[in-house]
């Protein structure tokens, strides 16, 4: 049975909804670095997506012929530097702690995560000034392409709920994680196919 099998037969409402919308693509990717997509991560938070892509393309930049970025020289980046980039003073200070927990091992390699469980991951994570449970979450659902990985805060989940099933009023995130359930272990697709609905709304 596949994911999109199990998850239909929990409802017809959820069978609907997966027959009428774009098929889940996220792959497992080759290993991911996680101090890479964490630092791209805070340079987006709470900004349009456009403006998000300008800043972070500015702060790539600062290190050109780089494919990846190197907490040492992160840390060694002067804040002016990141500020004429377009990033805030505490998304600089949340970069410059990711990057010191990189090089001190509390961001774990991409091999090390490989093999750990996803609250462990979260665990470990949200230890990083600016770095809540949301932010790893999509890590792991995107990135990571873990299965089931289930964003009960997240908005867009919460609303194609909603709408899937009919309520006039948005679950709370307590609510959410029950009806999660019987979504397990593919909870990660349940998800995608919730944010299917505000794109099939043309609203994301």
């Amino acid at each position: 049975m596949t994911p999109e099998e199990h998850l239909a037969a929990t409802d017809s409402r959820m069978a609907a909804l997966i027959a009428r919308s774009l098929r889940y693509n996220i792959k497992s990717p080759a290993l991911t670095r996680p101090f890479d997509a964490l630092a791209e991560s805070i340079a987006y938070q709470q900004l349009s997506g456009k403006a998000a892509a300008t800043i972070w393309s500015r702060v790539r930049a600062l290190y050109p012929r780089r494919k990846y970025l190197d907490p040492k020289l992160v840390l060694g980046t002067l804040d002016e530097r990141f500020r004429a980039a377009g990033l805030s003073r505490s998304k600089i200070a949340a970069l410059k702690d990711l990057a010191a927990k990189t090089l001190d091992g509390t961001v774990p390699s991409a091999r090390v995560l490989a093999r750990m469980t996803d609250e462990e991951i979260i665990a470990r994570l949200i230890t990083v000034r600016g770095i809540g449970r949301w932010s790893v979450e999509m890590l792991l659902l995107f990135d990571l392409a873990r299965p089931d990985i289930w964003p009960v805060h997240d908005y867009g989940v919460r609303k194609g709920f909603a709408k899937t099933f009919g309520r006039r009023k948005l679950p709370t995130p307590k609510q959410l994680l029950k009806f999660g359930e019987k979504w397990r272990p593919y909870r990660s697709i349940a998800a995608w196919y919730f944010w299917r609905v505000l794109d099939n709304d043309g609203r994301a």
